[in-house]
C-alpha cells in the first residue's frame, strides 16, 4: 500500500475531516472515493464528448423501439 501526503490550509483540513467524520468515513476512505470520482467523471465526460461528435442525428421513438424489440 502506499501513502501520499496532501497539503492544504487549515481551514480547508478542518472542512474535509468535519465532512468525513460526517459520513462515517475516514480521512483515507473518502479522499480514495474523491479521487476516484473525479477520475470515473473525467473519464464519464470524454465518453460523453466523443459520443457527441459521433451522434449522427437519428433518434427512434418509443414505439419504434417497442416494435423492433417485440413487445
Amino acid at each position: 500500500m502506499t501513502t501520499m501526503t496532501l497539503r492544504i490550509n487549515t481551514e480547508d483540513s478542518n472542512l474535509i475531516k468535519k465532512f468525513a467524520e460526517t459520513h462515517d468515513l475516514s480521512l483515507s476512505d473518502f479522499a480514495r472515493q474523491a479521487m476516484l470520482e473525479k477520475i470515473e467523471d473525467d473519464y464519464d465526460l470524454q465518453a460523453l464528448r466523443k459520443a457527441m461528435l459521433e451522434d449522427d442525428g437519428t433518434r427512434y421513438s418509443l414505439d419504434d423501439v417497442k416494435k423492433e424489440l417485440g413487445l
